[in-house]
């Protein structure tokens, strides 16, 4: 990175989520029983899927994939920002804050980019019901899987990119617990205002329009449900109503993070640990302890190994 004359700055101060001590105590507290709940429960959604044959159905295998996301997601950010509540200088170098700007939007739009996935899947299964084996083969799912990687790494390379481009000579504090895209750029010794708008429409109206694809998507299929009889309405509503929560767990969150101007607001701390660190968390209890056969599935595999 070539700033002529300039100072090249090799590592970035961050200024965590608050200067309080007390406070940092109890945000390590509560963040360590969120971050000992995500891991094991994840793990155990990936082994329960992995070991029950009678688990082979497109839902569940791009539920497990979705419990593996969540689960390498919370390796992001989770560890240093409990490392950093009790160290006075909370320095991370660039490259790692690179790094860590690259997997954060990379394992996250691969997130958002399943739970299309997972729509579309549910919307075969309701709405073309009798095409539903040929249209979501094993070979079309590994298929989308593939995608969903791909997606998400094209994503993710061109932020990095842009960034790489920046000249930084200084300030190097981030007012943030965690590197990424809005504060990062506020740090660069050029005007960003073309670039901001390029990170806007890849990040923000990526999203925004994930978002509303989702939302139109469901609305279709609750709208389809009303053919179906008693049990099988009921059965397809609580499956909708789970996901729909979800999307707006996921998107809102990510929505206010990328499609506003970067400008600083005091509640973006608290919207960033939520979509950091909370969501995660969200995936085992709302999505999979609601799913019967999931939730049958995974007691009998814990009585088995005499853990419940």
């Amino acid at each position: 990175m070539d700033t002529g004359n300039s100072t090249v700055v090799t590592e970035l101060f961050l200024l965590g989520l608050t200067q309080s001590q007390d406070a940092q105590i109890l945000l390590f507290v509560l963040v360590s029983m969120f971050y000992l709940i995500i891991l094991p429960g994840n793990v155990l959604i990936i082994l329960t899927i992995g070991s029950d044959p009678g688990l082979n159905a497109p839902l569940y295998f791009f539920l497990g994939n979705l419990a593996f996301l969540d689960a390498s997601y919370s390796f992001i950010v989770s560890p240093r920002m409990l490392v950093d509540f009790f160290s006075e200088k909370k320095v991370i170098s660039y490259n790692c804050c690179i790094t860590q700007l690259f997997f954060l939007h990379f394992l996250g739009v691969g997130e958002m980019f399943l739970l299309v996935i997972m729509a579309f899947d549910h919307y075969i299964s309701i709405c073309r019901t009798l095409h539903y084996a040929t249209v979501m083969s094993p070979r079309v799912c590994y298929a989308l899987l593939l995608a969903l990687w791909l997606g998400g790494f094209a994503h993710s390379i061109v932020q990095v990119a842009l960034i790489l481009h920046l000249p930084f000579c200084g300030p190097n504090q981030l007012d943030n617990f965690f590197c990424d895209v809005p504060q990062v750029i506020k740090l660069a010794c050029t005007d960003t205002f073309v670039l901001e708008l390029l990170m806007v429409s890849n990040s923000g109206l990526l999203t925004l329009l994930c978002f509303l694809g989702l939302l139109a998507s469901y609305a279709i299929i609750l709208c389809r449900i009303k053919r179906h009889s008693s049990e099988g309405k009921s059965n397809a509503i609580s499956t909708c109503t789970t996901h729909i929560i979800l999307v707006f767990l996921m998107f809102g969150p990510a929505i206010f993070i990328y499609t506003h101007p970067f400008r600083v607001f005091p509640v973006d701390k608290v919207v960033a640990l939520f979509h950091t660190v909370i969501f995660p968390l969200l995936n085992p209890v709302i999505y999979t302890l609601r799913n019967q056969e999931v939730k049958a599935s995974m007691i009998k595999l814990l009585c088995q190994h005499r853990v419940f």
